[in-house]
């Protein structure tokens, strides 16, 4: 996998043109999706991910911020097909369980 540097010092982008973290497996919109649902600082994203420096976490969102639009379109494609793969995917056993004692 060849990655293509960027102007940001932890940030590469993969075969594919996604940003990641540079010698990572760490996607920038994994950090965001975070930030945003929980309303994480910088400071507990590390917390949460000590292998990442906070060097790394600055510079994933800073790439954000400046291709905002290009990755909130990112996160909303994704977004939209987990909620099609999870319409798709058959019930399971334990949630029709649940389901027949009144309990979801």
């Amino acid at each position: 996998m060849a990655a293509v540097e960027t102007r940001y010092e932890h940030v590469t982008l993969d075969d594919e043109r996604v940003p990641v973290l540079a010698g990572t497996r760490t996607k920038v919109i994994e950090l965001v999706v975070e930030q945003m649902a929980y309303g994480w600082s910088p400071e507990e994203l590390h917390f949460q991910h000590p292998h990442l420096s906070l060097g790394q976490i600055y510079s994933a969102l800073a790439y954000y911020w400046d291709h905002q639009a290009d990755l909130d379109r990112d996160i909303e494609r994704r977004q939209t097909y987990a909620v099609q793969m999870q319409r798709a995917a058959p019930p399971s056993a334990l949630r029709e369980r649940l389901r027949a004692r009144g309990l979801i």
